[in-house]
């Protein structure tokens, strides 16, 4: 009798992503790039200047843990993109920025995506962003963090919906 293999096991698990030496994110967040200043950081994340910036204030705010991009999270994620939405906004704060109805906080959607690792745009004041970037940032590419958690909340409910899986023990929509 062949092997019954779950469905869910060809799911990318942002968990399980680990570290990637070739990236310059994941070198930026271990401190080995000397070029990069660190402008906030914990133990899950840090946040710097992006080095071609589209509005006076730019920031990137990166997990430390090598995550592709925003498709690579699951419902169980939600935590990780409030987290990192919450270290861009006190960034700003940190830079005198007032006015947090003028920002974007969002995300580049694959294949829109310059560096593969996980990456969170913080821009202010955003009525002034600079004219080459308002197509970076205002396309159907990037998903402010409201749309991201909206998805991932919706993605979340189905999830609680599922049965769990008697193989892997994870939800499963096919068992």
């Amino acid at each position: 009798m062949a092997e019954i293999k779950c469905p869910c096991e060809n799911e990318q698990d942002s968990s399980d992503d680990g570290l990637d030496e070739t990236c310059i994110f994941c070198r930026i967040a271990n401190g080995d790039d000397p070029y990069t200043e660190i402008l906030a950081e914990d133990e899950e994340m840090v946040c710097f200047r992006d080095i071609n910036p589209g509005a006076p204030h730019h920031y990137l705010v990166i997990p430390k843990q090598h995550i592709h991009s925003c498709l690579s999270l699951q419902a169980d994620d939600i935590g990780i993109v409030r987290r990192m939405a919450d270290m861009g906004r006190d960034v700003l704060k940190a830079r005198d920025v007032k006015d947090f109805e003028d920002i974007s906080l969002g995300f580049h959607v694959p294949p829109f995506i310059t560096v593969p690792h996980l990456h969170l745009h913080v821009l202010a004041p955003f009525s002034q962003i600079f004219k080459w970037s308002m197509e970076k940032y205002t396309r159907f590419w990037y998903l402010t963090e409201e749309k991201l958690l909206h998805k991932l909340t919706k993605k979340k409910k189905l999830d609680d919906r599922k049965m769990i899986c008697n193989i892997c023990m994870q939800p499963c929509e096919t068992m």
